[in-house]
Formats: structure tokens, C-alpha cells, sequence
């Protein structure tokens, strides 16, 4: 991969140099073993990876901005151990910003992505995917975004692009727009942007009305079973994300498996395209889609879900009929 980096001199691992630096922004940050595979499969290198996030920053930056974060790091590559890092006891650089986040029991001190520079310190963390909360810190039991994640059976892609065109559907009837992103995986991610005046609690609970219904319209092919064994065959539509300290995989950030897929947000168009397969939006050629912040999301406007939750009482109403 092409990128900012510049491998420094040194090479104690044996298999080139043992630092490099990347340019992000106002920074240059180091990258320590640049040359550690990640991706064995693919040879793509710690130092491909921060690249990559130096990259497509302006893009991905608006959406993970404010949020904490939940590292998912792989120190030694997809085959070695893998572990999810939420809390932060150590030091970290100047221009990475933390904020101290509440708990059951307690605290922690979380990292907020809120500059390119973070981005390519948490590469260096061998951080493949940062996955970021659905409110920001300021607000935080508010949340600015609803996801539906749309969970097809293994293998079938297609019915969770047709679950998602099902949706928007459904969202338009209820006065709301729906962004659709792949998730780097098998399924797709439905964001609904809202203004923050609802908790948690009652954005789940519209979630789950909205699952609901379509699962009520098309029992054969969808449901709300969290059971795998009770699916049969179905598409699971889950909205459990939509809570307090939940998290969901960052937009364009890269994913932990053969490939280094990218969850990838999309425009309607796309989704309606029969032939859309997620492997094609990759490290390599997310990039350059995304060139001078290039986004087909653009900046969506928070939506109240005041007259949405009426029409969806009466919708779920006239189903029970």
C-alpha cells in the first residue's frame, strides 16, 4: 500500500525496521514494529494499517468524533490473540484525548477518536477495529444515532440487502431516513440519525417496535429470536446495540478477517444494486473512495422521534388487528 509512512532504521525483530513514523494532521506519530504482518494472508503490515487511517480520516472522522471507544486489538496478528481494550490506566500522547465515562460500578477512562492522529495511534495499539458508542460524550445517555443490525444467515448477503431496502421503506413511512453501511462482515448496519432529546431506553424500545413490525409483516423471513437455534433460517434483526455503553464497528474502519474487509458507508443506490457484495470494499480501495473526505452519508440531521413514535403505536396497532 502507498501511504505517509517513513520506516526508520533499526530492525531488532530481524525483518526490517523496527520504527516508523506516519504523518497525520498537526502530528507525526511513531509506529513501533512497522513491519509486523497483521494479516498474514494478505501481507498487510501494521504500518498498512496506519496508513490507511492517516488516509481516510477526513471521511471517518465526523462519524467516530466525541465517541469512546473499544479497541479491538490483535498484538500479534489475526492468528494470535485477540482482546477488546476499553480502559485507559496508562499514559497516552498529549493530542489524544480521553474522558472519564461512568459505570455500574465505578468508572473508566475511555479514548475519543477526535483527531487523525488517535486513528493512527490506535493502529500502533495494533487496534485493526475501533468500535465507537451510538451517543457522544457530552450527552451520553442520549444518544444521536439508532442502529438496526441486520444479521442474515451465513452466506446470505442478498436478503440482508433486501431486509435493508425493507426498512427504508419503513423508516420513510415513519418521516425517518436510514444510512446504510456494510459492517465488514456478513450483515449491514441501518443508522437512523436523531437529535438527542430521547434516552437509551425509549430509542430501544422504538428499535424494537420497528423490528417488530417487520418481523410481524414477514414472519417466513425475518425475526427478532436471539437464539441462533430459533431462527430458523431467518434474518435476525437486532437492536440491542441501542443502549447505554454499547458499541457498534466505526465506519470505515477495517475488520479482523481475511481480507481486511472495511465497513463501508453506502448510498441507497448501491444497496438496490442486486450484484453488491461487501468484499469488495477492502484497506485497498476504501482509500481512494473516499478521497478529500468524500462521504455518501454527508452530514445527516438528528431527527426527533416524537411523530414517529405516534405513527408507529398505530402502525403496530392496525398489525394487531
Amino acid at each position: 500500500m502507498s501511504g505517509q509512512g517513513k520506516r526508520g532504521t533499526g530492525g531488532s525483530d530481524g525483518r526490517g525496521a523496527d520504527r516508523a513514523t506516519v504523518r497525520a494532521g498537526r502530528w507525526t506519530v511513531q509506529i513501533a514494529r512497522p513491519n509486523k504482518v497483521l494479516f498474514p494472508d494478505d501481507g498487510i503490515t501494521k504500518l498498512d494499517l496506519a496508513e490507511y487511517y492517516a488516509r481516510v480520516a477526513p471521511a471517518m472522522l465526523p462519524h467516530v468524533r466525541g465517541r469512546p471507544v473499544a479497541m479491538e486489538r490483535y498484538p500479534d496478528g489475526l492468528n494470535g490473540q485477540r482482546f477488546f481494550h476499553k480502559n485507559v490506566n496508562g499514559s497516552v500522547p498529549q493530542w489524544v484525548h480521553t474522558a472519564r465515562i461512568g459505570k455500574q460500578r465505578g468508572s473508566l477512562t475511555q479514548i475519543l477518536c477526535d483527531n487523525a492522529a488517535t486513528l493512527v495511534y490506535l493502529a500502533d495499539q495494533a487496534c485493526i477495529t475501533p468500535h465507537v458508542w451510538l451517543s457522544r460524550v457530552d450527552r451520553p445517555q442520549h444518544p444521536d444515532q439508532m442502529i438496526f443490525d441486520l444479521d442474515p444467515p451465513e452466506g446470505k448477503f442478498a436478503e440482508a440487502r433486501r431486509a435493508a431496502l425493507t426498512l427504508k421503506g419503513l423508516l420513510e413511512d415513519l418521516g425517518l431516513p436510514g444510512f446504510p453501511k456494510t459492517t465488514g462482515g456478513k450483515g449491514i448496519h441501518v443508522m437512523v440519525p436523531l437529535d438527542r432529546r430521547t434516552d437509551f431506553g425509549a430509542v430501544r424500545e422504538f428499535a424494537r417496535g420497528v423490528g417488530e413490525l417487520l418481523a410481524a409483516r414477514d414472519p417466513e423471513g425475518f425475526t427478532m429470536e436471539q437464539r441462533k437455534g430459533r431462527r430458523s433460517g431467518r434474518l435476525f434483526i437486532d437492536i440491542m446495540r441501542n443502549a447505554y455503553a454499547q458499541h457498534a464497528v466505526a465506519p470505515y474502519a477495517v475488520r479482523a478477517r481475511a481480507g481486511a474487509p472495511v465497513a463501508t458507508p453506502l448510498d441507497w443506490s448501491e444497496m438496490e444494486q442486486e450484484g453488491l457484495r461487501p468484499e469488495r470494499f477492502t484497506i485497498r480501495t476504501i482509500p481512494e473512495r473516499v478521497e478529500g473526505g468524500k462521504d455518501p452519508w454527508g452530514r445527516p440531521r438528528g431527527r426527533s422521534l416524537k411523530e414517529p413514535r405516534r405513527l408507529l403505536a398505530e402502525m403496530l396497532a392496525g398489525e394487531a388487528v
